[in-house]
């Protein structure tokens, strides 16, 4: 976990840590309700697509 107060610098801790310094500061968006809609129709679609060979 990354200590943002920590004396170590938050570069060094990515570092340490094996991640990139801009996800430390990545805060996802929140999905919009038509979005998640959108995204459960195409899941439907798609998985109607799926055959055995």
């Amino acid at each position: 976990m990354i200590d943002l107060t920590a004396k170590l610098s938050v570069s060094r801790q990515a570092k340490v840590l094996g991640i990139s310094r801009g996800s430390v500061y990545y805060k996802p968006r929140p999905v919009s309700d038509a979005d998640l809609k959108l995204m459960h129709r195409i899941d439907k679609l798609g998985s109607g697509l799926i055959t055995r060979t």
